[in-house]
């Protein structure tokens, strides 16, 4: 691979002398206006332009333009013909495509396959501005506007999509996004150190079907490569015989395999990638064998696009490799074989350091979107408008979210005085701001500056979460530094609150109750918002969550902190009706533990497949790539069914009447009758409101969570209803 060269140390373009644009533009006009004849960068993005650093497109065009690129911005163009592609002319380098900050899928779709009415990234919330499957649109009109033009795709909607994958609104294995999008490269992850690197080597004359060195990049390869040693997946995870098989992913460095055997044997001993004893004699030869070639010219081949179309088995092992290749200390290259096409995906590049992290976030943004919406409301911008990033990545590794895969697992942070010097920016510029700070987060709330305490662990680690069966010993839990930035934050003067928004990883925040008695003393707005995501063992070991216990736990902690501050607060749990892995039974028993801590859900979420998630390998194959992939392994049950979908999310709103009867046929076939009646133990009552469909039944049915006495009353309420229709029938 490459050298890493620091983010902005590169000789700047010689379009760099005139300076930041006060906005990226959108026109001709805007583009005449700053002097400009050209772009040498077009961003195409599904969302509407704002120019705050939430925003992919905004913070891909401003790091472009630090390094003294001219960057135009075509936002939701008219997907129907080539017009709009080409409104700022023909860009002198590349054009960059993005389906926003959202897959375009799962931005238009409900769980249940629905179409939804709005866009959150759009102005007035309009629905309906972008395509499905937007990166491939845009790519082909881009290659129709301007055939000649290399494209480069990037973004969460391409990222996911990098290698065959299961899609979930066709029902089918689709192809990487690569071939389907005709583009000429991938960027997977947040991007910015790789679309730097191939911009000046794009303007240096390097053509780029030559540029195949870059981490975190993917491309097509349709002929053989001299010098690359092939490890084809099934010696490291031979599906359907139960074997000793080598293991590649032990690395070959002798040092680096001594920190790998005597400093994470108790991590291994816990990895649920790691639940078989290997022959060890075959380790030796296999490593032996590999150490002839540098590990940056040996690959792993995964099955080809037409084997795991056809075998789902095969697509769960496929799933299982790919994922134990994502530590950019040791990730290989990764093939994966289309037809005649071969998509050759690199490793993940080497995280920012927190000094480049910060000129990205203190970029020339202006925070605000576009002049061209004028006053129209974008709603997802007012979500984030006055919020700060702290941080990016998780090392939770849930294996329904995409944060992971997407962003990595070592955390990148920002500097103290960066985050401090931001929330002075939106104090003193920012307008309809009233001293409030909506949140101070990341993809996690609490998980700033923590990490492996040895980088040579972290570098030889291969576990697919640091948390997961249990806190590894290596991992550095002190909240400290984000103790000591709440306080300093909250000491500025014109800052009367600062929220946590983000999700709060409780199983971390409760080895550390100082940190805990922080958060809710003075960062909890009456509630706090946490995910156990289940109650039950089954569900959970797929999702790879920890159990009640450590919810138990953060629950007495987040009580006492909040009576001792004198505060009525209260914790919203989360939880996903239809993960893989969950029974009817699970769903039952969870719906039980609602009603007897009484909560009662408005919105839920039913689990959505995402591409590329090791929770879709499970729901399309019935396997689970958390253990090695076997033909006769045990299954993996999922709900897919529409009806089923649908049963186990009324059972997390098992209070409203116009689930009542599905729950009451479902507790019948169950065996569970004993649970329908209109006592105080009962889940459902045997009684059904006449105008159930009403919106005064809605409202009845409660539209918020609610407290346990809050619940009773709703249950007294029931009750005496039903004794006055008894003595009026009587």
């Amino acid at each position: 691979m490459s050298s890493v060269q620091s983010l902005f140390s590169y000789r700047k373009h010689w379009a760099h002398k005139l300076g930041p644009a006060p906005v990226l533009p959108m026109s001709l006009e805007e583009m005449a206006e700053l002097g400009w004849d050209s772009c040498d960068v077009i961003i195409v993005s599904g969302d509407a332009y704002v120019d705050h650093p939430s925003f992919g497109m905004a913070v891909i065009g401003r790091v472009l333009e630090a390094q003294g690129y001219r960057v135009g911005i075509i936002a939701q163009p008219d997907w129907r013909s080539a017009t709009d592609f080409q409104k700022l002319g023909k860009p002198n380098i590349c054009f960059g495509i993005t389906a926003g900050n959202m897959d375009s899928m799962v931005n238009r779709y409900t769980a249940d396959r629905k179409i939804r009415s709005n866009d959150a990234y759009t102005p007035e919330g309009k629905g309906g501005l972008r395509p499905d499957r937007s990166v491939n649109v845009y790519a082909q009109r881009c290659r129709e506007a301007f055939k000649e033009v290399p494209i480069i795709i990037g973004g969460i909607e391409a990222s996911l999509r990098r290698i065959a994958h299961y899609d979930y609104w066709s029902e089918t294995i689709r192809r990487s996004v690569l071939l389907d999008s005709k583009a000429d490269l991938l960027l997977y992850g947040n991007a910015e150190r790789q679309i730097v690197e191939i911009t000046h080597r794009l303007a240096a004359g390097e053509a780029i079907n030559q540029i195949t060195d870059v981490a975190g990049s993917a491309f097509i390869r349709r002929h053989a490569t001299d010098g690359w040693l092939e490890v084809d997946s099934s010696t490291v995870d031979q599906p359907g015989v139960i074997d000793n098989h080598p293991d590649p992913y032990a690395d070959n460095n002798p040092s680096q395999d001594k920190v790998t055997n005597e400093l994470t044997e108790s991590a291994e001993s816990v990895n649920p990638f790691t639940d078989e004893p290997q022959a060890q004699s075959a380790i030796v030869a296999f490593t032996r064998k590999v150490s002839k070639h540098p590990r940056n010219k040996t690959y792993v081949r995964l099955p080809d696009y037409e084997t795991v179309k056809q075998d789902p088995v095969m697509y769960a092992h496929a799933s299982r490799v790919f994922h134990l290749e994502t530590n950019p200390g040791n990730a290989r290259v990764v093939v994966q074989k289309h037809g005649k096409q071969d998509v050759w995906i690199n490793p993940p590049p080497i995280p920012l350091k927190t000094e480049e992290l910060d000129k990205v976030f203190e970029l020339s943004y202006t925070r605000l979107p576009h002049p061209a919406y004028g006053n129209k409301n974008i709603p997802a911008y007012e979500m984030i408008r006055f919020s700060i990033n702290i941080m990016r990545g998780c090392f939770g590794g849930c294996t329904f979210c995409s944060i992971t895969e997407h962003e990595g697992r070592i955390i990148q942070n920002r500097s103290e005085d960066s985050i401090i010097r931001e929330i002075e920016t939106i104090r003193d510029t920012v307008p309809g701001f009233t001293g409030i700070i909506s949140d101070l987060g990341g993809p996690t709330a609490n998980m700033y500056r923590l990490a492996c305490k040895s980088k040579e662990i972290e570098t030889a680690c291969r576990r697919l979460s640091c948390v997961y069966p249990g806190i590894c010993k290596n991992l550095n839990t002190n909240h400290n530094s984000l103790i000591k930035l709440y306080r300093r934050a909250r000491r500025l003067p014109g800052i009367k609150k600062i929220l946590i928004a983000s999700g709060l990883r409780y199983d971390l925040a409760i080895e550390s109750p100082e940190y805990v008695k922080e958060l809710v003393s003075h960062h909890v707005g009456g509630y706090l918002k946490i995910a156990p995501e289940h109650t039950e063992t089954g569900p959970l070991s797929k999702m790879m969550k920890p159990g009640m216990g450590s919810y138990d736990r953060f629950k007495k902690l987040f009580e006492r902190y909040s009576k001792e501050a004198g505060k009525e607060q209260y914790l919203i749990p989360y939880f996903i009706a239809a993960h893989p892995g969950t029974t009817d039974e699970d769903m039952m028993n969870l719906a039980i533990w609602l009603k007897a801590n009484g909560f009662r859900a408005d919105q839920v979420q039913t689990f959505l497949p995402s591409p590329m998630a090791i929770a879709t390998a499970m729901y399309h194959s019935g396997k689970n790539p958390l253990k090695k992939v076997r033909h006769n392994t045990d299954d993996v049950f999922s709900a897919k069914g529409l009806k089923q979908r649908r049963l186990h999310k009324a059972f997390l709103r098992y209070h409203d009447p116009e689930n009542w009867p599905i729950l009451r046929k479902a507790l019948q076939r169950m065996g569970h009758a004993n649970l329908i009646g209109n006592g105080k133990h009962h889940l459902v009552p045997s009684w059904q409101p006449k105008n159930s469909r009403s919106v005064k039944a809605g409202a009845k049915a409660g539209k918020q969570f609610k407290t346990q006495r809050t619940d009773f009353k709703f249950e007294n309420k029931s009750k005496q209803k039903m004794r006055n229709r008894s003595r009026r029938e009587g």
